[in-house]
């Protein structure tokens, strides 16, 4: 049911259905045959639920996802303008740091370099979590 919501909402571009579609998918499980439509969804400009999707997607732990969400860390939606915090970033880069394998690994060492602060401190501290580290490299 979920997928087929997912679905309807994105031919219809009605950011309200991909928030109730969220619902339905977070409440009864999300399964690999929503990935397509979560990436589908990471990179659509409107609608307002970029963070639950990232969300999603990390939990799913999908090696294919793994652009979508670095996207994520880098673009900022007109809606979140605002936001000096960078929630959207700061779940991408929770999500790609319980992601398995090197890609994942190489997108959050890119982040190490960026010049945005938030975007070099948060890895570290995503990479003190996955690990279990109370501190790593100073930040707690």
């Amino acid at each position: 049911m979920g997928k087929e919501l997912l679905r309807d909402a994105i031919l219809n571009k009605d950011a309200i259905d991909v928030e109730l579609a969220l619902i339905v998918v977070n409440t009864f499980g999300f399964e690999d045959a929503h990935r397509e439509f979560l990436v589908e969804l990471s990179y659509a400009d409107w609608h307002h639920s970029h963070e639950d999707v990232v969300s999603v997607l990390g939990r799913l732990r999908h090696p294919d996802t793994i652009d979508a969400i670095f996207r994520a860390t880098q673009w900022i939606p007109r809606y979140l303008d605002y936001d000096e915090s960078r929630a959207l970033a700061t779940k991408a880069i929770w999500a790609l740091s319980y992601m398995p394998g090197t890609r994942a690994h190489n997108a959050l060492c890119s982040l190490l370099e960026s010049e945005d602060q938030i975007l070099r401190n948060r890895p570290k501290l995503g990479y003190a979590i996955a690990l279990g580290v109370a501190s790593f490299n100073g930040v707690t």
